[in-house]
């Protein structure tokens, strides 16, 4: 090509062959030079040690078979001669005296030592990893330039991480991010051990982008739940919460979804509270943008799923940030998550529920279940806190509508746990027959179809209760379908947990003849007489009071 009245030439790039041939020529060199060298004599002495080295890490190379054919061997031959030339000009520059100060002196052969060690340790690597085991990949700028990685761009990826020098990791960083978005499963089928360290050293990187871009790379592993374990056990946890604590706003996110995903197991749950992750995630729900918040919320939650740690979460303050994501969080999904957490933070320890009913909660949990579609977590909570708090009270908080309002409008969990709190609730008539007059009757005869076992179960628990009260029963013998309904729930089965509650409404129910005729109708007397033989508590006095009335009905027709 001519160009300005120049010929450039088109010269072909040098083979790895050569570039250890011009590596090798300068060992020697570089040897003799620093030999010669009288001042400095304990750092040079050092990197004499060093270069010494060098030949037998240059023979492991370039006695590998497809030495030859990797772009990452040639650019480490390229490496080591760049710092082996570093070598012979310093020691030149020590042999003349010919230097700009002694201390900027010292600290270019500091800078060189450096450059030594990462030579040898990448060398080393190179074999180690068994990149060089690949077939002929393009170099460090094409890769760079390139959007789609086959598996053997991906290894080399992969081997970057660990070789050569930042920029370069950040290259290898920016194409693994691309590969993962295109289809993160060639990723995975390559992933080593040793990849997950070399990411987990680089989250410690002095420079915030390459910490950046490290974070996203292991948030997707994280996420694709392949790798959970060895990220673990290569320490992830404690850089994942140092950036959580101080890292860039991308950074903090990335680093929070991990410990969302890893705080899913009860082992690293309990790792991230002894690494101090508690506090930094209790600041990310109450100063981060929503995403964050919500994944700091969802790891808190997780980790109060762990009763050993509990107390902990209590003393760094997480019930009162907790209410506040109820009443404040950005995202519904926050807020669900706070409710989970409360849940699990009362289920057991009087203390915690105390301190709970101490800062409000109830109050809080019962405005975020008035929206349209309540969930398990918040009335579980509630039902937890229920025994703390006077009926009075609870009355006057309105908590009797809300659980109605959750037996018409929740999911199936959240009205299994309503009708429990019903059932903890209704510990005297009065109550029984505030409850009653609520309009919750209907609902839950209605639950007793439920398809969970445990639904049908604790709606028959309640309606029995319910029913002891003359009002209620009324209203039970009112709906259609109380009697069919809990005759079905007459099954013998062992998977039926419901039928000794069965037994009892419909012991309650049959002073009623329109009652017992119904019950017999829809064979109430075939079920009771196995439940008589299994001795479950009121199925022998029902079953006589049902064949007496069938008697009376026979004679009376005769």
């Amino acid at each position: 090509m001519v160009e300005d009245g120049r010929t450039d030439v088109l010269v072909e790039p040098e083979s790895a062959e050569k570039w250890l041939a011009r590596a090798q020529e300068l060992v020697p060199v570089a040897l003799d030079k620093a030999k010669e060298v009288k001042g400095f004599p304990v750092r040079w002495k050092t990197i004499i040690s060093k270069l010494e080295q060098v030949p037998s890490r240059l023979s492991d190379l370039s006695s590998h078979p497809c030495f030859s054919k990797n772009a990452l061997c040639k650019e480490q031959l390229q490496s080591v001669s760049n710092t082996l030339n570093e070598a012979i000009e310093l020691a030149e520059l020590c042999v003349q005296e010919k230097y700009d100060g002694k201390l900027r002196m010292q600290s270019d052969l500091d800078a060189l030592s450096g450059k030594l060690d990462l030579n040898l340790r990448d060398c080393g690597l190179l074999i180690k990893t068994g990149v060089l085991g690949e077939v002929t990949l393009p170099s460090s700028s094409a890769i760079a330039s390139s959007s789609v990685e086959p598996e053997s761009n991906i290894r080399e990826l992969l081997a970057r991480l660990q070789i050569g020098h930042l920029e370069a990791k950040t290259q290898a960083l920016d194409c693994l991010i691309d590969a993962m978005r295109e289809n993160i499963k060639n990723v995975l089928v390559v992933l080593g051990r040793s990849n997950i360290a070399a990411l987990v050293q680089l989250l410690t990187a002095t420079s915030p982008r390459i910490r950046e871009k490290t974070v996203t790379v292991i948030c997707s592993l994280a996420e694709s739940g392949s790798c959970e374990n060895w990220l673990v056990s290569e320490g992830v946890l404690p850089p994942l919460i140092r950036l959580v604590e101080s890292g860039s706003a991308v950074g903090k996110e990335k680093a929070t979804i991990s410990l969302q995903r890893l705080s899913m197991s009860a082992e690293t749950a309990r790792s991230i509270v002894g690494h101090g992750g508690v506090q930094p995630l209790i600041e990310v729900c109450r100063t981060g943008d929503s995403v964050s918040q919500a994944a700091a919320a969802c790891t808190l939650k997780n980790l109060s799923a762990v009763p050993e740690v509990r107390q902990n979460l209590a003393e760094e303050g997480i019930i009162k940030v907790m209410i506040n994501l109820l009443d404040c969080g950005i995202l519904l999904g926050s807020k669900e998550y706070a409710a989970e957490c409360l849940q699990n933070l009362t289920l057991s320890n009087e203390n915690l529920k105390r301190s709970v009913v101490s800062e409000g909660g109830i109050r809080s949990l019962l405005a975020y279940i008035d929206g349209p579609l309540p969930q398990e977590s918040a009335v579980g909570a509630l039902r937890n806190l229920i025994s703390l708090v006077s009926v009075d009270v609870l009355v006057s908080l309105g908590l009797i509508p809300r659980l109605v309002h959750i037996l018409r409008s929740g999911s199936l969990g959240a009205q299994h746990a309503a009708a429990l709190a019903i059932c903890r609730l209704c510990s005297s008539s009065e109550m029984k027959k505030l409850v009653g007059e609520s309009g919750c009757i209907p609902l839950l005869v209605k639950m007793l179809e439920a398809k969970t076992n445990g639904a049908r179960e604790v709606a028959a628990q309640a309606v029995s209760s319910l029913a002891t009260v003359s009002q209620n029963r009324r209203e039970v013998k009112k709906d259609d379908k109380s009697v069919p309904n809990l005759v079905q729930l007459l099954d013998p089965s062992p998977q039926n947990t419901a039928k000794k509650y069965a037994v009892s409404c419909l012991g309650l129910l049959s002073s009623s003849k329109k009652c017992k005729k119904l019950m017999v109708s829809y064979g109430a007397i075939g079920y009771l007489k196995k439940l008589s033989e299994m001795d479950i508590p009121g199925a022998k006095k029902l079953l006589e009071r049902l064949e007496r009335g069938k008697l009376r009905r026979l004679f009376s027709r005769k």
